[in-house]
């Protein structure tokens, strides 16, 4: 009888199928990945398929230039800060806080414009808002 003991193997985990497998994955990936650019997205704005547009009878119009004038009810507002913007929309609302803010954004007008008018509503107190679009066969 044999009573020597065998040497007992270690198991080993093979890491270089695994590394190769992950290579081919990754050059996969960069392949088939597109890089896009949020600059380079064509947008056209505003521009809606809506209703009629219903009358309100408490409504406050606001209109933003391309050049990020404001108006409220077709009077010119001099400034451009909020505090002065929210003062000309407590007067325009007649109705105080059940006034509809009608926002009229020109389609090149800048994005902080237009939050700018939603500021000034919400220190006004009026949480009424809406836009004002064109219907797409009105181009």
């Amino acid at each position: 009888m044999n009573f020597r003991s065998r040497p007992k193997e270690e198991p080993e985990i093979n890491l270089i199928p695994f590394i190769d497998v992950l290579l081919v994955i990754l050059i996969f990936l960069m392949l088939s990945t597109t890089y896009s650019k949020f600059t380079e997205l064509q947008l056209r704005l505003p521009v809606a398929d809506t209703e009629a547009q219903r009358d309100y009878p408490k409504e406050v119009l606001v209109s933003v230039s391309s050049e990020g004038k404001f108006s409220v009810n077709k009077l010119p507002v001099l400034g451009r800060s909020v505090a002065e913007l929210a003062d000309a929309l407590q007067t325009g609302a007649k109705a105080g806080a059940e006034s509809v803010v009608i926002i009229y954004a020109d389609a090149a007008a800048r994005h902080q414009s237009v939050i700018t008018v939603m500021e000034a509503a919400k220190r006004a107190g009026l949480s009424h808002i809406t836009f004002a679009t064109q219907s797409s066969g009105a181009n």
